[in-house]
Parts: C-alpha cells; structure tokens; sequence
C-alpha cells in the first residue's frame, strides 16, 4: 500500500514532468518489445534502424 503523501508526491512529479515520464514508458515498451515479442527479422529491422540513427 502507497501512503497518501507518496501518491501526491508522485502525481507532483508526473505533471512537472511530463516528458520524462514519456520517455520512460516508451523506453519500457521497447525493451519489453525487443525482449518477449520481436521476431529475428523484427530485431534485424530494429538493429538496422539503430545503426543508421546512430551515424547521424
């Protein structure tokens, strides 16, 4: 159980924070993509987008 103080704390940082909390929901879609749902041609595709992002 979350005490009532730490759910106003959370709800606190949430809106102060609205693009951090984006990018870490994101980030743990795709590593849980990457990890448990991805073919091999998927993580191919992945690891060649990753590779042209990473040139730039």
């Amino acid at each position: 159980m979350v005490s009532e103080a730490q759910l106003k704390a959370n709800k606190k940082w949430d809106d102060k924070n609205p693009d951090k909390k984006r990018i870490y929901r994101y980030r743990s879609y795709a590593r849980k993509y990457v990890r448990d749902i991805a073919s091999e041609d998927d993580l191919k595709e992945l690891r060649q987008m990753i590779d042209e992002r990473l040139k730039k």
